[in-house]
């Protein structure tokens, strides 16, 4: 008997065709739950059937430690997706968020097992997942805001570009094993001030609040829900923002606008501009911000470099990359923001 292949095997031209022929509306979640796992070959197979006869999109890590995942889901079946989550004993009482908007989150289903569901990489003595902060909802955390509370922002340096809390510190960090470390010694002499974090949708803040809180920090705070759900509460509750610009997406939105605030630029040009994009040479495939004017210039891509590397035939490119006769921008360094300071 043949082994069942639990991975989609359509490429992205059909995968897009796919869902521009759906005649149903998709609605993005996303959620999260630290919780001891075990058996996790078994538990991503039986997940991996069930979310996909619901016609599930989207992606999943699951490690001994929980899981997190990022899903588009059909409308008509998000009741029973959810059901199907809570009905289980280690993910009841999960908190799911709501995208702002859904537009085309996910071509795909993958679901795959990792060693941490948020890749700090700290050993285990330096957290204690049952001492994390306060969690804090949309008001709480606009009046910490208002009276002072030292902000910081829990993702990379390339997501806080684009949008931000008022006067949050931006670590320029653009990998989470370099976070931790890195607002630890930014927050040295704030040992005793109250501290507020943020991130996407919470997950990155849960095992962050526990680092900070096992170093000594007294007073720990985190909003609830993450940026997602805060977006979510202002609107409904029609309260201004203190959020101001675009929230980045790991998935094809690449984000959600929150406030009309452009707060970054265009890193080939200058021009007021949060649009990124991913160089179109696969070789490079550097995330920039790109105006619409620069995105048409070059083609979408990086560089001039690149805009003429993707127009050589495919084993051309594959035979010039190979020799390493060109460097592209993403090669060049191991950081985001030198990384566009050398693009041309």
């Amino acid at each position: 008997m043949p082994i069942e292949v639990l991975h989609n095997k359509k490429n992205k031209k059909d995968l897009l065709l796919d869902l521009k022929n759906e005649e149903f509306q998709r609605v993005t979640l996303s959620f999260y739950k630290y919780v001891s796992l075990d058996n996790l070959e078994f538990l991503r197979d039986e997940l991996y059937k069930q979310w996909n006869t619901l016609q599930v999109l989207g992606r999943a890590y699951i490690a001994y430690e929980g899981i997190n995942a990022q899903v588009s889901i059909p409308e008509q079946n998000i009741k029973k997706f959810k059901k199907i989550i809570s009905s289980m004993n280690n993910f009841n009482q999960v908190i799911f968020k709501t995208a702002l908007n859904s537009e085309l989150s996910f071509l795909k289903l993958t679901i795959k097992i990792k060693k941490e569901i948020v890749a700090y990489k700290i050993h285990k003595s330096e957290y204690d997942m049952n001492n994390i902060g306060n969690h804090l909802n949309y008001k709480e955390f606009n009046d910490a805001i208002e009276n002072g509370a030292i902000v910081i922002d829990m993702r990379n340096y390339y997501e806080g570009e684009i949008g931000k809390f008022e006067n949050a510190i931006i670590p320029d960090i653009d990998r989470s094993e370099e976070l931790l470390p890195e607002i630890k010694k930014i927050l040295t002499n704030h040992k005793n001030d109250k501290i507020l974090m943020y991130c996407t949708g919470g997950i990155r803040c849960e095992k962050a609040s526990s680092y900070l809180i096992k170093n000594g920090f007294k007073d720990v705070n985190q909003l609830k829900g993450g940026i997602i759900q805060y977006a979510n509460d202002i609107k409904k509750n029609k309260e201004q923002s203190k959020f101001i610009g675009k929230n980045f997406v790991f998935d094809n939105r690449m984000g959600e606008r929150v406030t009309e605030d452009i707060i970054s630029n265009c890193h080939l040009c200058n021009s007021r501009s949060d649009h990124h994009i991913n160089c179109k040479n696969e070789h490079c495939h550097i995330l920039l911000i790109q105006c619409d004017k620069c995105l048409k210039q070059y083609n979408g891509c990086c560089s001039n470099q690149c805009k003429e590397f993707v127009k050589l035939p495919k084993e051309e490119q594959k035979i010039i990359f190979k020799t390493g006769e060109i460097k592209f921008n993403a090669q060049k360094s191991s950081k985001i923001k030198p990384k566009l300071s050398q693009l041309t």
